[in-house]
This record gives structure tokens, sequence and C-alpha cells, in this order.
């Protein structure tokens, strides 16, 4: 064990040594001592150089490493606010850099790391700078090796203790050996004294820390298996780039045509693009693959950010990102990654630096995480490509999101079944002009006869307001009318009072008392079926500063009695499904609503608008009045979603009228008219249902006797427009 017998070179230049083999190997199987101090580590440095690490091993050797966190900017000003909450701080830094191995040779290095602390074989010292006025960090780039008989070998340089640094940089050291002559044993004396100081905290203006914690740390999240040191595994870099970095397809998915066509044609438009497709058809999916594709063209040098309305649809997500070798970075509110901002920093500062393979991260996030100013700022600081992808992306066209639709985003996708914005053309045409053209419309009745949703049966329920609530309704309509303004071209607009009779008005119809013993009737012979879902009226009101949204207690009320009717009354198993329940919760409910046995039915509000997956639902009961497409076309896919044994699915579709005709005298001609509106409202939806249903013959019979029955005609569903502006509830 001697190094003097090895042809150690003054200069190791990477593009013309092979520093590992060359070098440090030979060196380490030499050696008894292997001191480092480094910037920044990285556990694949075990990779290559494991021929060295057992070699130093077997010589029952000792390895000190001193490295650096990385410090982001607020806990640099949380240590200026106060010294005694330092080690909290630089321990809370180190733990959020352990991070979870993305594939087996990564497996294999971090239980190496663990065996070697835990074998005493490796000690971890932690140092910084004590100057905490900047950002600047220990960047200490120095090694050292000694034998059994004290001779040693001193380098410096570029190179920090990683693969990247040995097999991919351009990195060079400079190496002097103590035997040579007096010059060189000096210099190595220097450094050697440099490190001790360093070790032993005597440097000026560094302060170094031992957290035996974080190393218990590391040896109960990495270690797996004992290490035999005589025969350890070598993992070449050719090896690692086996496993891809970045969005990768799975081996078993296969896209189906249209997904291909609409992802190839994503491409051809530079990357930008909008997926309008029915909600069940695998826009998801379609969006993961057009995420790959362009991981792979960039050779996953890039940044993926994806934004969704909830945080149910962020879940989900997440489930889908993971099977496409990717890790997401999950941030909102109550994400389950608590040190999320944390992982973000990291990830924009890597990509910046060009740190080797970890040029890729994936950022997701709900509408109200991504617009706040922490979210933006991080965001702003990405220096290289980057793909914007937002899901449910109507909701971007409305004001305070579509200001944050950066243009510095290159690469752009939007996902949505109901792209145009009911009443809104402006905020309609700015998805359009940011995203760009649609690559595919997918639409609900080519999805049905190609048979990736389930066909159904439309059946239409009649309900009428009772004597008190039609006049409820004349009376706001009246106030509603005299909210609206008319410009110089003939356009209209409405007050935010108006705006809030409206909310109040659809809410009414949607709340109509009649629809609980009607629902009654109709669900009673299904009693001993399952997979229900009965839809409450949605009376609810985004809170966009906040990642949910709030519900009003008369819609409380309906779902709570509705939930009454079939658990007492019926003596059904039932839960309601909501935004109070968690994601664990709702798990669970899922999971038991689709098995049948313990939940026969689901009673749910607008958290099922969009995004909630849960193909089993055979038979739907929509108790909810909307007049927004958008609505009632994602609650119809809702139902439509294959399954296994599910041949068709079944839709009540409760209507709700004013009084019949026959009833309504004494009323005035503006009453009637205003009567007339509400059920051309209603029959607007019951058309578009009936349309493509299997019974759409019996459908548009009883749907012609309303009409009939009102004397309403072709003409008559333009009525009226001026005072049926509609709020988005």
């Amino acid at each position: 064990m001697s190094l003097d017998i090895l042809d150690i070179k003054p200069e190791y230049r990477s593009l013309i040594h092979h520093i590992a083999d060359e070098f440090l190997i030979p060196a380490l199987n030499e050696a008894v001592v292997y001191d480092r101090a480094v910037g920044f580590f990285s556990s694949s440095i075990l990779s290559s150089i494991a021929e060295g690490i057992d070699g130093l091993a077997r010589n029952n050797g000792k390895i000190r490493l001193v490295a650096s966190p990385y410090l982001s900017d607020e806990d640099i000003e949380a240590m200026k606010k106060g010294y005694e909450n330092r080690n909290d701080i630089l321990k809370r830094a180190l733990l959020d850099d352990l991070l979870e191995p993305r594939n087996y040779t990564e497996q294999e290095n971090l239980n190496l790391l663990a065996n070697l602390i835990s074998d005493g074989y490796l000690d971890i010292k932690i140092a910084f700078m004590e100057n905490t006025t900047n950002r600047g960090m220990y960047h200490e780039k120095l090694g050292l090796i000694k034998d059994s008989i004290g001779n040693t070998i001193a380098f410096s340089g570029s190179m920090n203790e990683s693969e990247t640094a040995l097999s991919v940089n351009y990195e060079a050291i400079d190496v002097f050996c103590s035997w040579n002559n007096h010059s060189d044993e000096q210099r190595v004396l220097k450094k050697v004294n440099a490190f001790e100081a360093i070790w032993n905290n005597c440097e000026p203006n560094i302060i170094t820390l031992d957290f035996p914690e974080i190393k218990e740390e590391i040896i109960n999240k990495y270690k797996r298996s004992n290490v035999d040191y005589f025969n350890i595994p070598k993992h070449s870099l050719n090896e690692l780039k086996k496993f891809r970095v970045g969005a990768v397809v799975p081996k078993e998915f296969k896209f189906y045509n249209y997904q291909k066509e609409a992802i190839d044609k994503w491409e051809n438009n530079g990357w930008r693009g909008i997926f309008d497709m029915a909600t069940g058809s695998g826009k998801t999916y379609t969006g993961l693959g057009a995420i790959a594709r362009l991981s792979q063209k960039l050779q996953g040098k890039l940044a993926v950010i994806i934004v969704c309305p909830y945080q149910h649809l962020v879940e989900q997500w997440v489930e889908d990102i993971e099977k496409f070798n990717m890790k997401p970075i999950v941030g909102y509110s109550a994400s389950s990654q608590k040190d999320w901002k944390k992982r973000l920093e990291r990830a924009i500062r890597n990509q910046k630096l060009k740190v080797k393979d970890s040029e890729f991260f994936c950022f997701i996030s709900t509408n109200a995480t991504y617009s706040s100013s922490y979210v933006q700022e991080q965001l702003n600081k990405i220096k290289g490509d980057c793909l914007f992808v937002v899901d449910e992306a109507h909701n971007f066209g409305a004001s305070y999101l579509s200001e944050l639709m950066n243009e510095k985003f290159q690469y752009r996708l939007a996902l949505s079944a109901t792209l145009e914005r009911h009443h809104d053309v402006e905020g309609t045409q700015k998805l359009y002009d940011y995203f760009g053209e649609k690559c595919i419309e997918y639409t609900l009745e080519r999805a049905i006869d190609e048979g990736f949703l389930t066909r159904y049966k439309y059946y239409p329920v009649i309900v009428e307001l009772t004597n008190d609530e039609l006049r409820q309704y004349y009376g706001l309509t009246k106030e509603i009318i005299k909210c609206l303004k008319r410009d110089k071209n003939g356009n209209i607009s409405i007050t935010e009072k108006g705006k809030k009779l409206c909310l109040k008005r659809a809410r009414l119809v949607a709340a109509a008392k009649n629809k609980i013993p009607e629902l009654r009737n109709q669900i009673t012979p299904y009693i001993d079926d399952n997979h229900i879902l009965v839809y409450c009226g949605a009376a609810s009101l985004h809170n966009y500063s906040s990642d949910t949204y709030d519900v009003y207690d008369d819609d409380l009320r309906q779902i709570d009695i509705v939930t009454d009717l079939l658990g007492n009354e019926l003596d059904m198993t039932v839960s309601q499904y909501t935004s109070k329940e968690d994601i664990e919760e709702r798990q669970i409910l899922k999971s038991e609503f689709a098995e049948g046995n313990n939940l026969q039915a689901l009673i749910a509000i607008k958290c099922l608008d969009e995004g909630v997956n849960i193909p089993s639902i055979k038979t739907a009961f929509i108790l909810a009045s909307t007049t927004n497409p958008k609505e009632y076309i994602q609650r119809r896919g809702r139902v439509l979603r294959l399954y296994e044994g599910k041949e068709f699915a079944e839709i009540y579709d409760f209507i709700t009228l004013p009084q019949s005709l026959n009833d309504s005298y004494g009323a005035t001609e503006q009453e009637l008219n205003m009567g007339k509106s509400l059920v051309r409202n209603e029959l607007m939806r019951a058309f578009e249902f009936a349309r493509l249903a299997d019974n759409y013959v019996d459908a548009n019979m009883k749907l012609d006797e309303i009409r009939d029955q009102y004397n309403m005609h072709d003409e008559d569903y333009n009525f009226g427009e001026e005072f049926e502006y509609y709020v988005e509830s």
C-alpha cells in the first residue's frame, strides 16, 4: 500500500485523460485516507470510483467529506434574523437534498453511501460561509489521498465530486505528490493544513458543522442491504444512460390513432396548440404523450409546467405523470410534498446551471398556486426550454389568469373538452392567441361512435317551480333587466349587481323544491342497484385566493336533503362527495363505489365538473340545472367513461319549468315571456343531451311535447337574450 509506486501526472484533463481510471481508482486502492472538500457532492461519483472505494475499504481506510448545502434566499434571510435558527435551517436544507432514487443504479449508489457511513468508512461534515449578507457558498474543490506510510497526494481544480464531473464535463485538476520534491511537499502540506482547518472548524469565515442526525437519516432512507466491499459492482456511465431522463412513454402503453395524430400536428405546429377532446377520450394521456415527444426531442433538457384548476385534478395527474418516468414537484397549499418550494428552487437552479441529468423537471400546481407571487417569481427565473401545459384550459380565459400566460414559455399546450367560454368571446380568443390552433377536435359523438365512450339513454324528468319560486324568478328577472346596459354599437353588458342577481336566480332554479319528491319517484326502482350518481345543485363561487372553493348553505341543504332521502328513507348506502373530503377520503370513496358492495351511490356537487375520474358511474340523476355548455357537457362526460360490464349509461336530467300555461292565468305578457325564456334555456341543454342518446326518438318526443305546451317555436330560441345573461355558478 504505497502511493509512490504509481505513475502520477502533475495534471489531468478530462478530454485527454480518464480521471477516474487513470488517477483516482489506482490511488484509492493504495490509500488509507481520502479527504475531500467540495461545493457539490453526488452519490453518482460512487459508480465511477467503485473499484477504488472497495480497495480503500479493504485497507480499512477512511473517507472524510466536507460539502456545502444549497441555501435559498429565504434560508439566507432567516439566518440573518436569528443565529439560533441557523442549525435548523441548515438541517432542513440538507434533508431537502435527500432525493428519491430515479433508477436502480442510483438506488445502489445510495445504498453504498449509506453502508459507508454506517460501517464507519465515511464521515460527512457541512461547511458554509459565515457571512450571510450575500448568496456566497462554500465552494472548495480540494482532495487529499494518503497511504499507510505517510505519502500524500493533493489535488485541486474545477472538479466536483460527481460522475458528471468525472465523465461528462470538461474538467482539469492539478496534482502534487509529497515525495516528489520539496516544493511539492510544501504544497501538499498547505493543502493538508487547509483541510484540517476546515474539518475542525478553524478556517476563518467558514463554519463547519457535524450533523449526526443527517447521517442517520441517510442510513435510514437509503440502506437496503449490506455491501460486500470486496465485490462492489461498478456501474458505468453507459449503464446510467440506459435510464432515460425526462418524460418517456411506458413500453406497455399504446396510443390510439387519433392521439398520435394530435401529437404529430402539435409538433408540426411548432410545439404549440390545443387538444379539444371530449371528456373521457384520453386527453390527459395524449398530453403526456406530447410532453414525452418534446422531452426526447430536447434530450431531457426541458422544464414542464402543468396547471390544473383543482387539487383533486392535480393528484390525478400525478398518478399518470409518474407512469411516464417523471417525478413531479407537486405545488399547492395542501401538497404532501411539504418541501415543494425548495424542490422547485433547486430544480430551476439545476436547469440554469446545466447540471447533467437535472435539466429536466416537472412542476404541477393548481391555478391558485400558479398565480401566487412566489411561484411567478420562481418561474420567471427559468432560463432553459420550458413547456407550459394547462388542463381545463377554458379557465385561463379569465382575466386574472390570462395575464399570467407567460410569453417566455416557448412551448405551449392547452387541454379542454369545452374550450369556448360561454358568453366570453374575448376570453376564448385570448386562449387561441396564446396557445395556437386546435390540433384535434375529438367530439363526444365521434368518441361514442368509435367505442371510446359508453352509449347512453337519456330521460328528461320534468319538475315545475312552485308558485312562490315562480314569483321569485319573475322578480329577479325584472331586477336583472334593470342592470343591463347597451352601448352605441348595440352590445349588451351587465353590472356586477346584475351578475349577482343572475347567480341567485340560477341557484333558485337549481334548488327547485319539487326536484326532491320527483327524485324519490325516479330513483325508487334503483334502490337495490349500485354505481349511482346524484348530482345536486352546484351554486358555488370560485375563490381564486385559495385552492378550493366555497359552497353556499342553500346548496348544502339540498345535498343534505338528498342524502337523508336516499340513506334514511330509502335505506341505500350512500356518501357525499364534495370539496370537504380530503384526497385520501376521496380515494376510499372511489374505491368502495367502484366495488359496489359497501357504497351504492355518491351524492355530489360541483367538484365533479372537472377532472374527477369515476368510470364506474352507470346511472346519473342530475338535479343541477345549468345553461352553461361547459358545465353540462362535462357532467355528461363523467357518466360516459368506459368500465368493465358497463354496456350503457343512463342519465336522468331534471328539467325545471315554470308553472304550466294552464295554471298561468293572470300572468302579464312580460312574465309569460320570462317563463318561456326559462323553458328555452332548459330545452337547449335537454335537446343536446337527447341528440346522441340511444333513445333519442323517445326523448325528443317528450321534449317536443314541452315545446308545444309552451308554444315554443324555433325563433323563440333567440328570444329574451338581453336579460338571460348567464353568470357561471
